[in-house]
């Protein structure tokens, strides 16, 4: 059955597989960003593959409440939502000037970009959820549970927000799950920090001596948000190739 999926960040890295994995499926996938430029490559480089008119866009920043209700609104007015992925993210700071003005802006700008971005687009879209069988999915990270602490927390805060929502909508019949993915290749997380010395001191870390893949989080994803996966709910699903184990 052909499915309405709305995928935030959607244009590059994991939410580009993500959005893949799904029109793969048949599936209509909105893909939500700030750089319209991306969002409309990506539609068409997807639309292009799969010979359908699948994949559609809309341009705005969800951590701003004005910008993330017209993009629910435009979203609604097509009709309900089977599957939202929270996907629009990363680290607003790696670093600070050490004043604690710094420190302030440093943990604000990360729980605006993380926590905002997935807590308005979701909170928007919940009166068209379907119900039952709709299906919601947070993107945290490992951090979340290792730190470093301001991207970490926002990443935290993410868990919570999952199990408090999960105990909201599932006598509705909808689940609620975050996939916390580890070092990942091919995505703009680490930007010009990404040095062969940088990657390969992440992969250390690991068991299996690899990075892993923006397709295998998506795979996890969606694994989540398929029929079969009806009784799972409130979990966090740790994909690392063993840096951490999950807790």
């Amino acid at each position: 059955m052909e499915r309405r999926v709305v995928v935030s960040g959607g244009g590059t890295g994991i939410g580009l597989a993500t959005a893949r994995a799904f029109a793969e499926d048949g599936d209509r996938v909105v893909i939500v960003g700030r750089r319209a430029e991306v969002l409309k490559e990506a539609a068409t480089r997807l639309n292009t593959a799969f010979d359908a008119d699948l994949v559609s866009w809309v341009p705005a920043d969800l951590s701003d409440a004005a910008q993330a209700e017209a993009a629910v609104g435009e979203i609604s007015a097509a009709g309900p939502v089977d599957v939202v992925v929270t996907n629009a993210g990363g680290n607003a700071s790696f670093g600070h000037d050490g004043t604690l003005a710094g420190v302030a802006d440093a943990y604000r700008s990360n729980f605006a970009m993380n926590v905002l971005t997935a807590v308005l687009l979701t909170e928007g879209l919940l009166p068209v959820l379907r119900r039952p069988g709709g299906r919601v999915v947070h993107l945290s990270s490992v951090a979340a549970v290792r730190g470093p602490g301001a991207y970490g927390g926002a990443k935290a805060a993410l868990h919570a927000y999952t199990f408090e929502l999960a105990q909201r909508l599932g006598p509705e019949g909808v689940t609620v799950n975050a996939v916390a993915p580890g070092f990942t290749e091919d995505t703009e997380f680490f930007g010009g920090r990404a040095t062969p010395e940088f990657i390969r001191s992440r992969v250390d870390q690991t068991l299996v001596g690899r990075a892993g893949t923006p397709a295998e989080i998506a795979a996890a994803v969606r694994y989540l948000a398929s029929p079969e996966a009806g009784y799972v709910t409130g979990q966090i699903l740790h994909i690392n190739g063993g840096a951490m184990f999950g807790r």
